[in-house]
């Protein structure tokens, strides 16, 4: 058993490509925990759909031996993802941690989710070691991410540690700062067991993982523990902890980051965030966890075949235990049938987990427009949330609706504020503020409805900017706004799929282009169908696809006009029958015509 003075928990965390991933498989290499043949880049990132974006989606963590001074000291890293959509991942691996190590890449200096990820540290008291890296590319500005990291935090500029992760530069220096600086585990050794639960995954051989943090106690192989949120009781039939592989041991003592194996087949017995404790000596007090972070951003997915139906929630359970952030709830469309209404925390993350749904349990989905959720005031004030535009009732039956705002951080070169300025404008932002952080980075503050920002805001923000602009965003409240319900129909059927909730502005824009798009992308049927948008019962745009036309006339050759006339008529009435019993088939490629249209 390692004394907990000897270890040290720390994770890495910085914005999105600046190096994190590569720093972590370059510390595994100078320690050996992983042979040279078995290297690749991106080590820790297990998922293919990770390393072929470059991006980090998943947390992982690892267990390091470090020789310093003469003595061997235990090392539990955490890789942390670095965009918006993953901070729900940082805040878990933070709740494990003493100390973070935060990677700046000098070519482009602090960005927003640089500033993010540090605000997020320090509320939970970590103790920072600042990594200046990419020194090695021509465009370093290393005194200037020097000047805006001492604005940011206030620290001497000696405190810098400047790498090339690449080249692997700097990689003894950090580790020997890690072990000066960030404090060893606190905790009671001789207290009754709290372990935090900060993340899980299914095997599926072995049942659910979990991946702890042994805070007070004593953790060992075969004890009878509680779940302390839900107060299940099961058996720790296997702990140990985690290098590459998972490795078995004895116990998992106070500080140890480790894995617990209790053989829980039900994904619904587990919350991630809850407390381990012994049945026989059970702890008074759960951990405070993390912050419980919700989902912002909501979607439907069906099946495209319905007898899969149980093989798409069998897929969900499985995901929702791996990325707690992920929600669902079954729901039906009278377009689409039975599906869920599913919610998560941006549009990246909603791309993840459809191609995860495809990848790894080869799904086949139909998933509507993404949304936001909404919130009524009834005339006695009653407060009602909703996530599904088709619940929203008639405008004379509620007081009023709200959306939800959040508080933007924008940061970019002065010469692009002017483009950044008229982007915000069009998705109805509220200026708040502009600050230098030096002469060529900008911090801009704006407040954004939700709605607004989740339809490729970033990437037009990077389109924009010409790569330079980053973009971080947390939820303040929700605002009064003057929306309406939008409702569209097809062959006078209203389709449930395409109901949205917007902006009255916009309303009669999106409502013309989106019966455009569907008339070119829905196929052309036997009978003539009507597109239309309606707000309030009122139609504001139609489209009209074309019915598909024998020629019934072929067949006369010459003769009286009333021939031809009496089998055009007949074909009219046939098309009129077929018109009150046919079904239009909608194809997936209309569901992403909503997106296309905000993308313009």
């Amino acid at each position: 058993m390692i004394s907990k003075d000897h270890i040290r928990n720390f994770c890495i965390i910085a914005h999105i490509d600046h190096g994190k991933s590569t720093l972590a498989d370059r510390i595994l290499e100078a320690t050996q925990t992983i042979e040279k043949n078995k290297m690749q880049d991106q080590v820790l990132d297990n998922m293919d759909l990770e390393r072929e974006r470059g991006i980090t989606i998943k947390a992982h963590s690892i267990r390091i031996r470090y020789q310093y001074l003469g003595v061997e000291y235990s090392l539990n890293l955490i890789d942390t993802p670095g965009h918006v959509d993953f901070a729900y991942e940082v805040s878990r691996s933070l709740a494990a941690c003493e100390g973070a190590i935060l990677v700046v890449d000098v070519s482009q200096g602090v960005e927003a989710q640089t500033i993010s990820n540090l605000y997020m540290a320090l509320e939970n008291n970590l103790t920072i070691v600042p990594v200046l890296n990419k020194i090695d590319l021509p465009g370093a500005d290393i005194d200037g991410s020097k000047k805006q990291l001492i604005e940011l935090l206030g620290i001497e500029p000696t405190e810098f540690i400047l790498a090339s992760a690449k080249m692997g530069q700097g990689i003894d220096e950090i580790l020997k700062r890690v072990i000066e600086r960030i404090p060893s585990p606190r905790g009671n050794e001789e207290g009754p067991l709290r372990a935090l639960i900060f993340d899980s995954q299914y095997d599926q051989f072995r049942g659910v993982v979990f991946t702890v943090r042994v805070v007070d106690g004593q953790l060992q192989k075969g004890d009878s523990v509680i779940l302390m949120h839900t107060g299940m009781n099961y058996v720790a039939e296997e702990v140990g902890i985690l290098r590459m592989n998972r490795e078995p041991r004895s116990l998992l003592s106070t500080g140890e980051v480790g894995y617990v194996i209790p053989n829980i087949k039900n994904v619904h017995e587990v919350k991630v965030g809850d407390t381990i404790t012994l049945t026989r000596e059970p702890a008074v007090l759960p951990l405070t966890g993390y912050r419980e972070v919700k989902p912002m951003v909501f979607c439907g997915m069906y099946p495209i075949h319905s007898e899969d139906f149980d093989q798409l929630r069998f897929s969900f359970e499985k995901l929702s235990l791996n990325d707690s952030s992920f929600s669902y709830e079954p729901e039906t469309s009278k377009a689409l049938g039975f599906g869920f209404r599913c919610g998560f925390l941006g549009q990246l993350h909603m791309d993840i987990i459809q191609e995860r749904l495809s990848r790894e349990y080869q799904a086949n989905i139909i998933a509507t427009a993404p949304n936001v959720k909404y919130k009524i005031v009834h005339q006695n004030l009653k407060e009602e949330f909703i996530d599904n535009p088709t619940k929203l009732p008639q405008h004379r039956l509620f007081d009023h609706l709200e959306e939800p705002y959040i508080k933007g951080q924008i940061v970019v070169r002065p010469e692009y504020v002017g483009n950044v300025m008229k982007l915000s404008q069009e998705k109805r932002g509220i200026y708040q503020s502009m600050e230098y952080l030096d002469q060529n980075t900008v911090l801009l503050k704006y407040e954004f409805p939700l709605a607004e920002v989740i339809f490729e805001y970033h990437d037009r923000l990077k389109s924009v900017t010409k790569g330079y602009g980053s973009f971080d965003y947390e939820f303040i409240d929700y605002r009064l706004s003057d929306l309406v319900k939008m409702d569209i129909f097809l062959n006078g059927e209203p389709m449930d799929a395409f109901t949205m909730i917007i902006h009255r502005d916009k309303a009669y824009y999106y409502g013309r282009e989106l019966t455009e798009k569907l008339k070119d992308l829905i196929p052309r049927q036997m009978f003539e169908v009507a597109v239309q948008a309606a707000i309030d019962g009122r139609i504001i745009a139609r489209s009209t696809i074309k019915a598909l036309r024998k020629n019934v006339t072929a067949k006369c050759y010459g003769g009286d006009i009333t021939r031809k006339r009496k089998l055009l008529e007949r074909q009219k009435e046939g098309k009129k029958r077929m018109k009150t019993v046919g079904k239009v088939e909608i194809p997936q490629e209309a569901f992403l015509a909503v997106l296309q249209i905000q993308q313009e």
